[in-house]
Parts: structure tokens; sequence; C-alpha cells
């Protein structure tokens, strides 16, 4: 038998993959990517910069690089920014050097983001995964933002509306998976398969930024 590093298949570039894991607030973006670093999968975790308040549960530089209004809109104007949005009134930015460092390096990186941000990504990167991540229901993905108790009605209300729009986006995303409650290993798993899965295909992505 021929050995494997002599095959054709070994022949074949595999670059790395930007992936952009996306979905409404609430579906578990963050959680899912947290059980992955978790679980030691070999990837770059991109933290995103944000101009909201930190959470009780989330860590600085971490979960997100927590900064001020003034600090984010000079790295704006820098050019700093792969990709911005203001999403519930709040600045989201995910560095441009960390990507391309990453991707050097050899590394798959992985960002989570909302769909209007995805949306961005898309026609600045063409060639990245596009994973939508979904509810098991609209009942559900209710009672998880309600499980926060982070915000008023009135905008938990608006979640709860961008988020139903948001749903009928997901055929513009290569991907859909369900994460389901108490299932963040599954939702990991799934998600490294996707990527496993790109890495077999003939004709690979090539991520240009």
């Amino acid at each position: 038998m021929e050995p494997l590093a002599n095959s054709p298949l070994a022949k074949l570039k595999r670059p790395a993959l930007l992936i952009i894991v996306s979905g409404p607030s609430g579906v578990g973006k963050d959680a899912a990517l947290k059980r992955m670093q978790e679980l030691n999968y070999p990837f770059h975790f991109l933290v995103t910069c944000t101009t909201r308040p930190k959470r009780p549960d989330e860590v600085d530089d971490k979960d997100y690089h927590f900064i001020r209004k003034a600090e984010f809109d000079e790295m704006q104007a820098r050019n700093e920014f792969l990709e911005r949005a203001v999403v519930y009134g709040y600045d989201y930015g995910n560095s441009k050097s960390e990507v391309r460092a990453a991707l050097a390096r050899g590394q798959d990186v992985i960002m989570r983001i909302d769909v209007q941000g995805a949306a961005t990504i898309r026609r600045i990167v063409p060639d990245a995964v596009f994973i939508f991540m979904l509810p098991p229901s609209m009942e559900i993905l209710e009672r998880r933002l309600r499980q926060r108790r982070t915000e008023p009605e009135e905008y938990l209300q608006i979640r709860l509306h961008a988020a139903r729009l948001e749903m009928n986006k997901v055929e513009e995303f290569d991907y859909a998976i369900v994460n389901a409650d108490d299932a963040l290993d599954e939702t990991a798993e799934q998600i490294h398969m996707i990527i496993q899965a790109e890495k077999c295909r003939v004709k690979p992505r090539h991520v240009n930024l």
C-alpha cells in the first residue's frame, strides 16, 4: 500500500481556514466556543473588542476585550478592524492583524459574531466558512435570554424580535447546527466535524485579507 505521506491526497495544500460562528443573541455562541477551548481544540479563538459592559461571569481579554468607546473609535480610525458593528447600542470589532497572524501560522481561526457582522465578513472574505447556530425553539431561546437577567424587559423584547428576523438569514450560511440544552460537547464536536470536512475539499478555500 502506498504510504500516506506519498499519496496524492498528502500533496494537496490545506490552507488555514477562517470559520464564522453566528446566530441570534442567546443561542449559545459564546458558551459553545468556550467549551471548545476547554476541550483543547487546536484553533485560534478570536477575542472580540466591545464597548458593552462586562457581565458578572465574563473575563476581560478572554471572553471579550472590554474597552472604552474612545479607545474603540481610535482603533476604528486606524482601520484595525476586519469587521465592526453596532449591536443593541454597543460597538463590536474584530482585529484584522490578529486574524492575519494566526492564518500565517497555519492556524484555523474561529470568530463568533452576530448575523449583521457575518454579512460584512461574507463580503470581505467570501471564502470563509459560515456556520449558523440555531436554538431548538424560540421558546427555549427566550428562556435562555431571561435567565441572563442582564437587561430590562423592553430590551429583551428587542432581542427576541431581532432573533426572529435573523432566523430568516440561515440560508445565506454554509452550515446550520442546533445548539440543544446541556449539549455543548455535541455542539463543539459538530463545529469540529465541519472544519474537518472542509479540510477534505479537493478545491480548498483560500482566505485572502
